[in-house]
């Protein structure tokens, strides 16, 4: 099940809306067939190990980190592949959470007469499949909190010019969180205070750069921006409010930005409707990288699960700008600190929803 829940990650951030799962098939104490769910979601994992394992899944046993699908989607049920291989035992970490699936996947093999087994390498499956969960249960994406925080706790100097506040391995980092994840999302104030790419570059990793997102109520964001000039080659898509002016839209839609509108609220635009759009396009994974009026906007709403916090020994001093308001670091005190890891001259804190 470690190997299979180590597969499984090799799919974060490309198999959306689908979720990244990881199986592994075993014979005489032999592993004869190994897969993860493909870019795009398609082929399966189990799909993809049965292929590898050929006639020697006959009597074999599967592990895998999700129930095996039993609904006809766009490829027939990985269920019905199993058992037409003639496995003997199957070893599923979690039942998948999919009203399409939710348990059925599981029936359907023991009605076959295979061994189910459900529940080895849960917590780390529920980890893995935190997006696909969350999007399953509450219509949204799985909220990750992203911020660079310097010993005095700021995040920018005054101004907001640009300050590195990390050293250079927990910027690679950051790449690496960003290629694992479906969207990373900012709102226009750092798109104007920053002009970021938001790709990941890591050598080698071009192509797994996620949808960026900006929140970008009336459409502010410059058509010379960087965002802009490589939205045909990443995609960008701005979240507006419904009031936005059809012209900037049109004028970023020709440049190839995918343009949203949700409704707004009285402190902007509507986080709760931003998340229902982004999950009902697919998005499981979502990466926040915005600045504290971002962070704190979610944080409010209690819309984070999960915070890295990248903890900095340089102070930026009393002018530079902080982190979190008070509302905002009290709904982050709720959250669990679960680990805390070296990177470096930097500490990075994780922090989960309870």
């Amino acid at each position: 099940m470690d190997l299979a829940l180590a597969l499984g990650r090799r799919g974060l951030g490309r198999t959306w809306p689908n979720p990244a799962v990881g199986a592994v098939i075993v014979k005489d104490g032999f592993i004869v067939g190994r897969g993860w769910t493909q870019p795009g979601g398609r082929p399966h994992a189990e799909v993809e190990a049965l292929r590898r394992a050929g006639a020697s899944a006959r009597g074999a046993t599967l592990y895998v980190t999700l129930e095996p699908c039993s609904h006809f989607g766009k490829s027939p049920p990985c269920a019905h592949a199993i058992v037409a291989a003639g496995m003997a035992r199957v070893v599923s970490a979690l039942e998948d959470p999919n009203p399409e699936v939710a348990g059925r996947g599981h029936a359907r093999l023991r009605d076959a007469g295979i061994a189910v087994e459900v529940g080895r390498g849960a917590a780390a499956a529920r980890r893995d499949h935190a997006g696909h969960i969350r999007r399953m249960r509450d219509g949204r994406p799985h909220v990750i909190l992203k911020l660079a925080l310097s010993a005095d706790g700021k995040v920018a100097a005054a101004g907001r010019l640009p300050l590195p506040i990390t050293g250079e391995a927990a910027r690679e980092r950051v790449h690496l969180i960003r290629a694992q994840s479906d969207a990373i999302l900012i709102g226009i104030g750092t798109a104007l205070a920053d002009d970021p790419m938001l790709t990941a570059r890591l050598p080698g990793m071009s192509g797994y750069s996620p949808v960026r997102v900006v929140l970008d109520g009336a459409l502010r964001l410059p058509l010379g921006s960087r965002l802009v000039k490589t939205a045909r080659e990443v995609p960008v898509w701005v979240i507006a409010g419904i009031e936005a002016p059809r012209s900037a839209e049109e004028r970023l839609q020709a440049l190839g930005v995918d343009v949203c509108r949700v409704k707004a609220t009285t402190g902007g635009l509507d986080l709760a409707a931003v998340l229902e759009l982004l999950a009902n396009r697919g998005i499981t994974r979502l990466l926040v990288e915005g600045g504290p009026t971002v962070a704190g906007a979610l944080l409010a709403a209690d819309l984070v699960d999960e915070a890295m916090l990248f903890r900095s020994s340089k102070s930026v001093g009393v002018d530079g700008i902080e982190a979190f308001d008070q509302a905002a670091a009290a709904v982050l005190s709720r959250l669990t600190l679960t680990e805390t890891e070296q990177i470096g001259p930097d500490r990075l804190e994780l922090y989960l929803r309870g």
